[in-house]
């Protein structure tokens, strides 16, 4: 009777470890299919993809840590899920929709993207448990790439082609590509408390927000990733112009003072 029970817990804990790991894969598909819409010049699909890639790459975390299913296979598999769907689909999204006809720059410059996102990827998880979960250390890929697919849709909404600003463009993918491999500081709202109580304006501010994002998608959610994007190299001006040495180094300990106990997203 015993092992009989014991046989059917393991066989539904291994049958939780398919919820993450298939909502990976989920991810891995809509950065394929990214991929194949850029091939075939529909780049607003492909934006959208990469928008959806995102989603299911914030589920599998919340899925494995709400299940306890966290495993070093999963952080693997997240980590080449990432790779393809916010490392390669963006960069090829960008050269063929806007750096093509500049010919050898242009495909470096998607080429630089993805690597710099291998490179953020692979720091991310050396430094898995011994740096605080408030902040990322650098642009998360998924929020590179976010920028890059919401600034095509934005492009599109407006009735730009990405042609219409190429050098612009080639600046943000390498912009992009610095902040990922910087040491500059992101908020990971890994403390935001959904769940405790907090004061009503802040439940009309995200009501605001939302019917925001319904209203006008590839507005919002462009000015959501640039607001983000800035929000780094921001709070290092801040810190440098407003704080004082002694206050900084007081500061800087408290960022760093508890070391993540579980798989955040990079």
């Amino acid at each position: 009777m015993k092992t009989k029970k014991r046989f059917e817990k393991e066989k539904l804990r291994k049958g939780i470890y398919i919820l993450p790991n298939l909502s990976t894969t989920l991810n891995i598909f809509c950065g394929f299919y990214a991929v194949i819409a850029s091939s075939n010049g529909n780049f607003r699909a492909a934006a959208i993809a990469i928008v959806l890639a995102g989603i299911f790459d914030m589920l599998d975390g919340k899925i494995a840590r709400a299940t306890n299913s966290t495993s070093k296979f999963g952080v693997e598999y997240d980590s080449l899920a990432d790779l393809i769907s916010f490392g390669m689909a963006p960069g090829f999204m960008i050269y063929l929709w806007a750096l093509k006809p500049m010919g050898r720059i242009g495909w470096l410059a998607g080429f630089l993207f993805m690597v710099c996102g291998a490179l953020r990827l692979a720091r991310f998880n050396t430094q898995v448990g011994s740096v605080s979960s408030k902040h990322f250390v650098g642009l998360p890929i998924p929020a590179a790439a976010g920028v890059a697919a919401t600034t095509v849709l934005f492009f599109h909404k407006i009735g730009l082609n990405g042609n219409a600003m190429p050098v612009l463009l080639l600046i943000l993918l390498y912009t992009l590509a610095f902040l990922m491999v910087s040491t500059i500081k992101y908020n990971s709202f890994k403390k935001m408390k959904l769940f405790k109580k907090n004061n009503f304006n802040t439940l009309v501010t995200v009501v605001l927000i939302l019917i925001f994002i319904a209203a006008q998608p590839s507005i919002a959610l462009f000015m959501i990733g640039t607001v983000y994007l800035a929000s780094g190299p921001f709070a290092v001006l801040y810190r440098h112009f407003r704080l004082s040495p002694k206050e900084e180094s007081i500061e800087e300990p408290d960022q760093e003072s508890s070391a993540s106990t579980s798989v955040d997203k990079p």
